[in-house]
């Protein structure tokens, strides 16, 4: 939460892979992907490809780190779990936010997959209003992709009636905008840089040679793009192989009945 207007309060959020911290220098550095999330003055945060572990004995756990830095709460879930570390998705908050829904997308394989695509749906309590995020990291396969892609836009997701607008889909969905799993996003809901007033949507990957607009914030009606684009300095072109896409967001206000609230348990399903 930046300011308020009469049109509604404006909330930044950012989606960002932070490749389990590895920088294009081979560095593993927590601390600088908390510098560039500190750079871009967030209110909300969806990270994929997170290490959630320590780097060696005695130290502290790298998210829990990065998000105390960040004086952000941290909500976290695997999809890999090996050798006493974990790697998965997660949603930072500086406002009073919960876990509404946690758990897998669906797979085509019948092989257990090493890496278990998974969502995580946070309701992020900003000025009196509730803002749900449902943050998401898609598969490298087309097919599957896409599968992934109609399930979170299905009744367990964004199309639950507990998802209601003002809502934001995002993430890295490894779905270029000429993908049948982008398209089938774009159909339902809109994508903030093709909203953004202020320039031409920009690509999110590789930071080396950026030339596919991988990372995406998908918005529901009730919210307004003041702007979205990657955030792109010398920091960001080697903290991660993707780069940070920020999205200025205004969420117009309604007056919700007493009592309305969000009555779906949290879900969390083991890996």
């Amino acid at each position: 939460m930046k300011h308020i207007d009469k049109q509604g309060r404006v909330v930044r959020i950012l989606t960002y892979n932070v490749h389990r911290w590895l920088g294009t220098d081979r560095k593993i550095a927590p601390g600088r992907i908390a510098e560039v999330i500190a750079s871009c003055d967030p209110d909300i945060v969806a990270l994929q490809e997170v290490r959630a572990g320590r780097v060696h004995a005695g130290a502290s756990d790298q998210a829990a780190a990065v998000a105390a830095q960040l004086g952000m709460d941290l909500h976290f879930q695997p999809t890999i779990r090996i050798l006493g570390d974990q790697y998965g998705i997660a949603v930072l908050s500086r406002h009073p936010s919960r876990i509404v829904k946690s758990g897998r997308l669906p797979t085509l394989s019948a092989k257990p997959a090493f890496e278990k695509r998974c969502a995580l749906w946070v309701s992020v309590e900003v000025g009196g209003q509730a803002v749900q995020v449902v943050n998401a990291h898609l598969s490298l396969r087309s097919g599957e992709r896409r599968t992934q892609a109609a399930a979170l836009l299905g009744p367990d997701w964004m199309g639950h009636p507990d998802c209601a607008d003002p809502a934001v889909l995002l993430g890295d969905f490894n779905a270029p905008p000429y993908s049948r799993s982008y398209r089938l996003m774009a159909d339902r809901l809109r994508d903030a840089q093709l909203s953004n007033p202020a320039g031409e949507p920009q690509p999110t990957f590789h930071t080396r040679a950026p030339v596919l607009r991988l990372d995406h914030v998908f918005v529901t009606d009730r919210v307004e793009v003041v702007s979205a684009a990657p955030i792109r300095n010398p920091l960001t072109r080697v903290a991660s192989d993707h780069y940070p896409l920020l999205a200025e967001l205004r969420v117009r206000s309604r007056a919700a009945p007493a009592g309305e609230g969000h009555a779906l348990a949290s879900e969390n399903e083991l890996l």
